[in-house]
């Protein structure tokens, strides 16, 4: 009889929640909670949209940028490992009008010289920034004995790089070039940079007037840091001081979360690298890419930055050091 009652009261029991849903066993909801949030959602969307908006905006600038024949015909060292870029900073005031020239004291020079000269070494070992002085001596084919910046003046980019692949042994696989005029407008698109000179420095010839310290620079005042060499206490050697400087600086700033993080300045800046250089046929928007990175970790302390060793320089004269210069 109790085994009867029992049963009625299970069947009644098992009636009673016919219409009511079986339980979800806890950890079954929290596996169902994890797998979804609307939240989620918005958050990828935004992450692929970010990313592709930076992405997209570099591909997109890199078309507008301008392409120059810069490999030698003749002779040239053989491939070596690593890559090393050939960057040059002419004196050409193509495309300054009669006022920017006095703005920017830039003065009525016609033609193209090339002013600043950098070799930057990405391998295995620290990146590595070197300046080449534009008063170097060094056979330039064709043309005999002369400073290593006036091969730009004879033959352009190519005879450039092959006076130097000739004078050092070293292959420069890419080249980039970019004008007075074009350093001023990547800075100012870049919204200005950051220059800590030591001392205060004056220069009436190439206008600048900067105090000591860290300080905010637009185009204008970087170019002039860059040219700047009267008054200095070692002349080229120290403007070459100030152009790595200066380069470090663009490349840490072009970088920054401010500019990138920032979708107009960024738009803005990358395509105002763009405009203002040109390049080796060679040298695709990777390359560039690594090349930034490059420059980025130099200006942070992550590789080394150095001039060529010499043994005397003066403005119009400067001799390598051949023991020191050969192993570097």
């Amino acid at each position: 009889m109790g085994a009867g009652i029992e049963a009625s009261v299970g069947t009644a029991a098992d009636a009673g929640n016919m219409n009511e849903p079986a339980p979800v066993p806890v950890h079954e909801a929290r596996d169902e909670r994890r797998r979804w949030h609307p939240l989620w959602g918005v958050v990828a969307g935004i992450s692929t949209l970010v990313l592709g908006y930076l992405l997209a905006v570099p591909v997109h600038a890199w078309s507008d940028v301008r392409r120059v024949d810069a490999a030698p015909a003749g002779h040239r060292p053989p491939e070596q490992p690593g890559t090393t870029f050939l960057l040059v900073g002419s004196d050409s005031r193509d495309g300054l009008s009669a006022a920017q020239r006095r703005e920017l004291s830039t003065g009525a020079m016609t033609g193209g010289r090339a002013d600043t000269m950098m070799l930057v070494h990405v391998g295995r070992g620290p990146d590595l920034l070197v300046s080449i002085p534009r008063a170097w001596l060094v056979d330039v084919p064709g043309h005999g004995t002369s400073m290593v910046g006036a091969a730009y003046q004879y033959g352009g980019a190519e005879l450039l790089v092959e006076a130097i692949e000739a004078a050092t042994g070293v292959r420069v696989d890419h080249y980039a070039e970019v004008g007075l005029l074009g350093l001023v407008d990547i800075v100012d698109a870049a919204g200005g940079v950051t220059l800590c000179p030591r001392q205060p420095m004056d220069d009436r010839r190439a206008g600048l007037h900067v105090r000591a310290g860290c300080q905010q620079a637009g185009g204008a005042t970087a170019l002039a840091y860059a040219r700047s060499r009267h008054g200095q206490s070692m002349d080229d050697l120290s403007r070459a001081t100030h152009q790595r400087e200066l380069l470090a600086a663009i490349a840490s700033r072009l970088l920054s979360p401010q500019v990138v993080a920032d979708p107009s300045r960024f738009w803005e800046a990358t395509h105002g690298v763009a405009d203002s250089l040109e390049v080796s046929e060679q040298l695709g928007i990777t390359d560039a890419t690594r090349l930034g990175s490059a420059l980025h970790g130099i200006s942070s302390g992550d590789g080394l930055s150095c001039g060529l060793p010499l043994t005397d320089a003066s403005v119009n004269l400067a001799h390598w050091d051949a023991e020191r210069a050969g192993p570097l």
